[in-house]
């Protein structure tokens, strides 16, 4: 009783403190050489990038003979279709939910050629004008077409809002954010739009107009990412012609960097795979890359695919069986690409006529509608991307729950699995630093510094150090909006620094003077790129290992400055507590960890329909089959760990009751470990009670 007396006088004395004014924490704009700083992010993913096609770049240029290019070709098969994943079980078509529209030619005479039509990113799908306009023509000239809504466009809407007739997402974004989960899972939601794709090409099949060995496949901009993918896959299909898509990921990341979730194979690079790919497994079948000189999509990458895809071709006896057109345009359909694209179906499915461009008679949207009410969402239902992953992720908590039984040796593995799965390096510890100034008051004093990070950038880091240190004990400070928030705008810093604790601040990649960077890409919800996390999954590279790998730096700074002092503790305010437990497992400098506001699970992202776009960053893609965030929270005992106003999925507060369900694990194993006092969690606390609850947790 007169310990808590005790604290609650300290804490009193505290709170009457004058707080000083705004202190000086950035180190940017006097270091102006590292001017670029804000997009470290995104260059440490382009540099692991370039890295891989480097290698991937050797292996090509030393593929010399027919034989080489066939062995390649059966790899690169392999992994396309490892990295895709598992289709489900083919099942009567009747029973697919795919809104389309078949087009037959009027007075067909026996079979004729059939064309697949992925449709590019747009919400009303096929039935805008310009997707009309190619499929009209390629009906007139003798070819059947079947297009279709690709998820998220058209009459399949997953986030439709009845009161407003529309989806609350663009059509990116309707792809991104539940793609998002998918990764989570550990795969691309391109699963699900190559399937489409799959059970398409099955329809044009069953079809008797249909001659099964003239079937070709043509798409631009998103559709013509699906035309790649699936024309890799499916056998199926003799002629491809992907528009607009087509370019290189050395050019993509230089640019517009990674576009939407499933344009994104997992770990496509790291697995030494680029667009060429996509051109070269299809050889010597008949392919087209169509292209404009002005398309976000570099119209150099394109040049450099075609080039090294077509000694693909030579090397198989087929070079005539690839062609490239171009037009000097921007993104998007061009008279001179699509006479292009007819002429190269004409010859290469058999069906030979005017290659001209005719204008057509738009047929109105709605006789395109397939529902009755518009919306599969409102009409016959059906699955959506959410609702299929869903049950991915309930089967892997389950089989993560079956590994918890065996609690010792899950525990042995959590550390290796989740290093691997981050994709995070142990960092070498390293004496350089720049020091970068000092403030002294009659308070505390500050001391800016610089470290290097793991990438070609500097940590800044601020320093406080109270004019009574007498305590030697440190506590590292991690905000998700950075040190000049934790310092200026969160009374929480000056507050353990008054407590006499030494207090050392840093921006991680992404964030404060570190971030967020330009590359916003399509995939931009909320103020949240997705893009940056989806260039890592590409790279086998994740946000949470590198932040993690800078976090261990930030230690070492504390060794080398502080090596006096006798407890070093970490604290971290919002979605950086993922980062901070990866790397209290990875390390284990620090005696305790408190996370304030974190989010306390994967899984429970991927699970919540509406989560919270700004937790994506600070998850792992792939770990759930292997660890979650509780299970790095057991593997820290018997060290002390404090939780805070734990956030769901959703991004709301978690009560008691659900923060037990989420955190049965790390009880478990504090408890049977006899260390059940050193892990706890408090729930609904205000700004003024969190600190309080620190305090006497520091105390303890």
């Amino acid at each position: 009783m007169k310990n808590k007396l005790l604290l609650s006088l300290v804490f009193l004395f505290i709170l009457l403190i004058p707080l000083q004014s705004q202190d000086d924490v950035n180190l940017f704009d006097y270091w102006q050489y590292y001017s670029d700083a804000e997009n470290s992010l995104y260059k440490y993913f382009c540099s692991a990038a370039f890295r891989q096609l480097e290698e991937r770049e050797k292996v090509i240029d030393a593929l010399q003979s027919k034989g080489d290019w066939i062995k390649r070709q059966s790899d690169v098969r392999a992994k396309l279709l490892q990295i895709i994943g598992t289709f489900p079980e083919k099942t009567p078509l009747n029973t697919n939910y795919v809104t389309a529209a078949l087009f037959i030619p009027e007075n067909l005479k026996g079979r004729a050629p059939a064309i697949l039509n992925p449709i590019g990113h747009s919400t009303m799908s096929f039935r805008r004008d310009i997707y009309q306009h190619t499929i009209i023509n390629l009906v007139k000239k003798g070819f059947i077409v079947l297009t279709y809504d690709p998820v998220g466009q058209g009459e399949r809407l997953q986030y439709y809002e009845a009161t407003s007739g529309k989806s609350r997402f663009s059509s990116t974004r309707e792809h991104s954010y539940p793609g998002a989960q998918c990764f989570i899972s550990g795969y691309s939601p391109a699963r699900y739009f190559i399937w489409d794709g799959i059970r398409g090409i099955d329809v044009l099949l069953s079809r008797p107009e249909v001659d099964p060995d003239r079937i070709g496949i043509t798409g631009l901009s998103g559709g013509g990412t699906s035309t790649a993918q699936i024309a890799a896959v499916d056998d199926r299909i003799l002629a491809a012609a992907p528009e607009c898509y087509i370019t290189n990921f050395n050019y993509l990341f230089k640019s517009r960097g990674p576009q939407d979730a499933e344009q994104n194979l997992f770990q496509f690079i790291y697995n030494g795979l680029d667009h060429p790919d996509f051109i070269e497994a299809r050889a010597p079948r008949p392919t087209l890359i169509s292209s404009t000189t002005r398309d976000f999509f570099s119209i150099q990458g394109a040049r450099e695919t075609y080039r090294e895809a077509t000694r693909a071709f030579a090397a198989l006896g087929a070079e005539s069986h690839l062609q490239m057109t171009e037009e000097d345009h921007v993104h998007g359909f061009t008279t001179k690409n699509r006479e292009a694209i007819y002429a190269f179906f004409q010859k290469h499915l058999d069906n030979p006529g005017d290659a001209r461009d005719q204008e057509i008679a738009v047929i109105a949207p709605e006789e395109l509608w397939v529902t009755e009410t518009g919306q599969l969402a409102t009409s016959l239902k059906g699955e959506t991307i959410y609702s299929l992953n869903k049950r991915i992720v309930e089967g892997q908590v389950s089989a993560l729950d079956v590994k918890r039984r065996s609690m010792d040796e899950h525990l042995s593995e959590v550390s290796k699995a989740a290093s691997s799965i981050s994709g995070f390096s142990f960092p070498e510890v390293s004496g350089h630093e720049i020091f970068s100034g000092r403030y002294v008051n009659n308070k505390y004093r500050l001391e800016k510094y610089l470290i290097k990070g793991s990438g070609d950038y500097m940590i800044p880091l601020v320093l406080f150090v109270p004019s009574d240190y007498g305590r030697k004990e440190a506590i590292l400070l991690l905000h998700d909006k950075g040190k000049n928030h934790a310092a200026n705008v969160d009374s929480l810093a000056k507050q353990l620094v008054a407590a006499g604790y030494t207090v050392l601040l840093g921006d991680l990649p992404g964030i404060g003077e570190l971030g967020p960077g330009y590359l916003k890409g399509d995939a931009y919800i909320e103020d949240i790129s997705y893009n940056q996390w989806f260039a890592g999954i590409l790279t086998g590279k994740s946000i949470v290992g590198l932040r993690a790998e800078d976090i261990i730096r930030m230690t070492h700074f504390i060794k080398n400055h502080l090596a006096d002092y006798h407890s070093v503790s970490a604290l971290s305010v919002g979605v950086t507590g993922s980062e901070i437990l990866h790397a209290a497992v990875f390390d284990d400098v620090f005696q305790k960890v408190c996370l304030v506001q974190p989010f306390i699970s994967f899984a429970d992202i991927a699970l919540s329909h509406e989560y919270s776009p700004g937790f994506i960053p600070s998850t792992v893609a792939g770990a759930i089959e292997a660890y979650d965030l509780a299970d790095l929270m057991a593997a820290l005992c018997p060290r002390k760990l404090l939780i805070i106003n734990p956030l769901l999925g959703d991004g709301s507060m978690a009560d008691e009751q659900r923060t037990r369900e989420q955190l049965a694990f790390p009880v478990n194993v504090y408890s049977q470990k006899g260390k059940s006092q050193n892990f706890s969690f408090i729930c609904g606390r205000d700004n003024q009670a969190v600190f309080e609850d620190i305090l006497f947790w520091l105390n303890r």
